[in-house]
């Protein structure tokens, strides 16, 4: 189970990279399973809220 919330879909892109940073406690200390998924998870987050979640038309 993560040990943060989910991103929540209206979090701005410092949020959310102030919720990546905090997972890097120290440049030798390796992410977990968990953690790592979660930073995969915050990280899809970001280029959603980067690119402003657009769509292409069909």
């Amino acid at each position: 189970m993560p040990t943060t919330p989910p991103p929540d879909a209206d979090a701005s892109a410092a949020e959310l990279n102030a919720r990546i940073r905090a997972l890097f406690t120290h440049r030798d200390v390796r992410l977990t399973d968990e953690q790592r998924a979660e930073y995969q998870e915050l990280l899809a987050a970001l280029r959603r809220v980067e690119r402003g979640d657009v769509t292409t038309a069909a």
